[in-house]
């Protein structure tokens, strides 16, 4: 079984609640699985966001973003 993340995730704006659709890019996890990291591309603007234990969060432009992250999804093979 393979297992791969999505391309896009929902971002959120923590200062006033809007939420937009990124474009996500080099999920990360530690050799024991847990999510570590991952990039999020918004209008040209790389925002490097961090696991926190339930949710990614980064800052960028002098605001705070969170997002759930991308799908996890999982090829369970040929058949």
């Amino acid at each position: 079984m393979d297992t791969y993340f999505g391309k896009t995730a929902m971002l959120k704006n923590t200062r006033n609640d809007q939420e937009v659709e990124c474009e996500v890019d080099n999920v990360r996890k530690t050799d024991k699985g847990v999510n570590e990291s991952l990039d999020a591309f918004v209008a040209s603007n790389k925002i490097h966001m961090r696991w926190n234990g339930n949710t990614y969060v980064g800052n960028a432009l002098g605001m705070e973003f969170t997002t759930p992250g991308p799908k996890q999804l999982t090829n369970k093979g040929r058949y």
